[in-house]
């Protein structure tokens, strides 16, 4: 039999090659960035800019995981709404948290525009649909908090959410005009690239085995025993951390994110989905999300299992949504099948840690990682230069790890078949 390799829909299209620079015996620099993604690449083009020697070490490929992998939601928010951040964290706090997370959208597509990268994106918004009346309501609240804070956005009911999505079996939802898409691949090298240009320097498939302080300057060995001293650090390992930071991996609930892309449509099907380019995520416990995808493909996402797939049926719960939201889609071929790593909290907020002095990670993006990390990385850049706790919205906190987290697969797995059962008697 032959053996099943996950393809993604993003690589079908080139990108810019990344420069071999591999790590040498004994380097120096001003700042080392432990991971590639999107938070690794953000962080070291800004402090670039600024001046600094910048070294970032990945263990993969850049691109080759979450960053290049995920849905490329452009999504400008938390998974709490602006009234409660004020109320949870204070006004000063809390508004200045919802300010930053309206921001993050913004950020993706200035820089884009800015850098003048050759990623392909729709700013046309993102419509989170409901799919029973208790969502509703929740739509209804959430949408009515962001427009008092200054964002034009809608409430949608039945009408409107089946004229934007032509797909079926909502009730209604909220529009958020701040929202969009990117090709994430595509985004996550044109990042390496204009990072290299402004004199980052990439070392790809390292895997840093320990780090550790040494007087004044932190020490990171590779697991070939080649040395990196820097004077900061920053760990942007996020769904990927491991032992490297003590405990950090255990304050994380990593998840797999799978994704599906049809066959190229044809314009008469695709006439009626998303006609006018937003892109979707529902409001099912198990998040359903969706939009139109490069070559006319339609790309569908949700969680799936715990353990890594091996056979394409790993994906037939997307394919039944698929179908499900529409039926015109029953007979269209799946021709793209890939899965990625998603890091979430337990109180579903993304954190911010410093173990010791010049060292920071952030972790925990809960599915919104494009916006937020482009956003956060030159914030935690500028916290190591000034000391100043303000340049970071999110309180910087202790590492805390989850009890019992060595049984997490088994209670998630649990958790996930709980969820979409229920899921299913909303209907």
């Amino acid at each position: 039999m032959t053996a099943f390799t996950p393809v993604s829909a993003w690589t079908e299209a080139p990108a810019p090659a990344i420069p071999a620079d591999p790590l040498q015996s004994n380097e120096s620099c001003d700042l080392a960035i432990v991971g590639g993604g999107i938070l690794g690449l953000s962080s070291g083009l800004h402090a670039a800019r600024q001046g600094q020697a910048v070294r970032i070490v990945d263990a993969a490929g850049v691109g080759d995981r979450a960053s290049g992998l995920n849905g490329g939601q452009v999504i400008a928010s938390l998974k709490y709404d602006p009234d409660w951040l004020i109320a949870h964290f204070g006004e000063k706090r809390g508004g200045a948290l919802a300010q930053f997370a309206a921001s993050t959208a913004d950020a993706v597509f200035e820089l884009i525009t800015r850098e003048k990268l050759a990623v392909p994106r729709e700013a046309r918004g993102w419509i989170q649909a409901a799919h029973s009346e208790a969502a509703m309501r929740a739509a209804e609240t959430r949408a009515k908090q962001w427009i008092a804070h200054g964002v034009p956005a809608k409430i949608l009911n039945v009408e409107d959410v089946t004229r934007l999505t032509g797909a079926k079996g909502y009730l209604g939802g909220w529009f958020d005009p701040r929202g969009g898409a990117i090709q994430p691949f595509a985004y996550t090298r044109e990042l390496a690239r204009i990072g290299t240009a402004a004199g980052v320097r990439i070392a790809e498939n390292t895997r840093i085995r320990r780090l550790q302080r040494e007087n004044a300057a932190w020490v990171l060995e590779a697991s070939d025993g080649k040395m990196l001293r820097a004077k900061t650090v920053i760990v942007a390992t996020n769904a990927y951390a491991d032992a490297l930071v003590p405990g950090l991996a255990r304050t994380l609930l990593p998840l797999h994110s799978f994704q599906i892309a049809t066959e190229p449509l044809s314009e008469t099907i695709l006439a009626s989905i998303l006609p006018e380019g937003q892109v979707v995520s529902d409001s099912r416990r198990i998040v359903v999300y969706y939009r139109r995808g490069p070559n006319r493909r339609m790309l569908l996402g949700g969680r799936g299992s715990m353990s890594e797939p091996t056979d394409p049926k790993a994906w037939a719960h997307l394919e039944h949504a698929l179908k499900r939201l529409y039926p015109a889609l029953s007979d269209a071929k799946i021709e793209k099948r890939w899965f990625g790593h998603v890091a979430m909290t337990l109180d579903h907020l993304p954190h911010v840690h410093e173990p010791e002095p010049g060292l920071i990670i952030a972790a925990g993006c809960q599915g919104r990682g494009v916006g937020l990390m482009t956003a956060l990385g030159p914030r935690l850049v500028d916290y190591l230069a000034t000391r100043d706790a303000e340049r970071i919205p999110f309180p910087i906190t202790p590492i805390r790890p989850i009890p019992f987290h060595a049984f997490r697969n088994i209670g998630i797995s649990a958790a996930i078949a709980w969820y979409r059962l229920v899921d299913m008697l909303e209907r």
